[in-house]
């Protein structure tokens, strides 16, 4: 007979520490692009709009920003890649941006890890790429999100937020036999 409400004393404090299920802020995103044998994985933290004005408020125009949430988004890569004349060879990298009205500037970089853009360091940039914007009129993406649209050995990354849209073209690269 005292067992009965030993256990449902156990059990209601149990039932308590359930509370409701918290979404995540900025959840962590994954995107994969595969050609032949070249193998790209971006992996970011989603930030979402919730009713803010992003670009020029919540992300300043002209300031290094760590292209997403939390942790600086970062690329790897299996095989080298060639954006432009540039080639950025197979490795990881994080990826920075400087966000501007009328373009971006994408930013690859040897520092891994990092949180934010607190700590980012020009030095140790490997390469930086522009692209122009694009004003989106018919949609608006609520969630930042970074996309790769391939075709053949080309492809775009692809970073779109609210009414923005920036596509920055790369090639991937044959093996040399």
């Amino acid at each position: 007979m005292r067992l009965l409400p030993c256990i449902v004393f156990l059990l209601a404090g149990t039932a308590a520490a359930q509370g409701p299920v918290k979404l995540i802020p900025s959840p962590v995103a994954v995107v994969t692009a595969r050609y032949k044998d070249s193998y790209i994985k971006i992996t970011y933290s989603q930030p979402h709009k919730r009713g803010r004005v992003v670009f020029g408020q919540l992300v300043p125009f002209g300031e290094v920003w760590r292209t997403g949430a939390n942790e600086a988004t970062e690329i790897t890569l299996t095989r080298d890649i060639q954006f432009g004349n540039q080639l950025l060879k197979a490795g990881s990298y994080s990826i920075f941006s400087i966000p501007d009205k009328e373009k971006w500037t994408l930013i690859i970089n040897s520092d891994l890890g990092l949180w934010g853009a607190y700590n980012y360091n020009t030095k140790n940039d490997v390469m930086r790429i522009e692209a122009p914007v694009e004003k989106l009129t018919d949609t608006a993406w609520e969630a930042f999100t970074i996309s790769i649209e391939t075709r053949n050995d080309k492809a775009s990354l692809l970073f779109r937020w609210e009414q923005t849209s920036v596509a920055v073209p790369f090639q991937f690269t044959e093996p040399k036999p």
